[in-house]
């Protein structure tokens, strides 16, 4: 049976290097069978150069497969390129990166020990007034009406039931706990609240985006720099750092 590790936010060259034995000795004993997935803000597709060859082969080096959803910090024009076609993978759609560095596409549901997982990327950089439009920021950022309308009619297939969710941000009603002051409600974060929370059956939630480590009501797993091990009677164990 394959491991499954959650962990958020590595922004490419930045912090990709959490991945590394030395901050997570548990990689040396995982396998290509076993799944590290990156909540979001991957950031290995970032501008085709030396450096991103550098990090994807770093990454395909490790002895895990790497998993990811797209947060807002991504390359879209370049993930989305025909460099890297999309496939089918465990019942879900796929961007390949590398051999074992996988883009979950939004609005997919995947099979993994005989678990669903939901996915749907995206989010709002609150900081996009300060970047430049297709160098450092991109609208794709947030998923379009076709890709939010692909992940109603996937979970429609599955009677609106699935295992978990993976996400880059939250929907309204958990976004409002744990930023109260300065809640960021767009169309990305309401479509989570009123087609998912409301309508969805499902037993865990993992997102990242928010810089923090925090669980709310043993539900929904903020992810960035734990790395969270989702056994296989449901129940997580957070693995420690190196």
């Amino acid at each position: 049976m394959s491991r499954i590790i959650f962990t958020g936010d590595i922004h490419g060259s930045l912090e990709t290097k959490r991945l590394s034995f030395k901050n997570f000795p548990e990689g040396r004993n995982l396998t290509k069978n076993d799944y590290v997935i990156i909540c979001g803000d991957f950031g290995c597709v970032w501008d085709g150069s030396n450096c991103d060859k550098y990090w994807l082969n770093w990454l395909e080096d490790r002895p895990f497969t790497t998993l990811f959803v797209d947060g807002n910090h991504e390359n879209f024009n370049l993930l989305t390129n025909w460099e890297y076609p999309v496939k089918e993978w465990n019942g879900g759609l796929i961007h390949p990166i590398r051999p074992s560095v996988l883009h979950l596409m939004r609005g997919q549901i995947f099979t993994i020990n005989n678990m669903t997982f939901f996915t749907m990327g995206g989010a709002t950089s609150t900081d996009k007034y300060h970047r430049k439009e297709n160098i450092s920021w991109w609208s794709q950022e947030i998923p379009s009406y076709e890709e939010m309308g692909q992940g109603v009619d996937n979970l429609e297939k599955y009677n609106y039931t699935v295992d978990y969710i993976i996400t880059h941000c939250l929907p309204n009603s958990i976004l409002d706990r744990v930023d109260k002051w300065c809640p960021q409600h767009d169309s990305l974060t309401n479509y989570l609240e009123k087609m998912i929370v409301q309508n969805v059956n499902f037993k865990k939630w993992f997102c990242g985006h928010y810089h923090i480590d925090r669980t709310i009501d043993d539900k929904y797993y903020i992810c960035y720099k734990d790395f969270l091990e989702l056994l296989p009677n449901g129940e997580i164990k957070v693995i420690n750092n190196g």
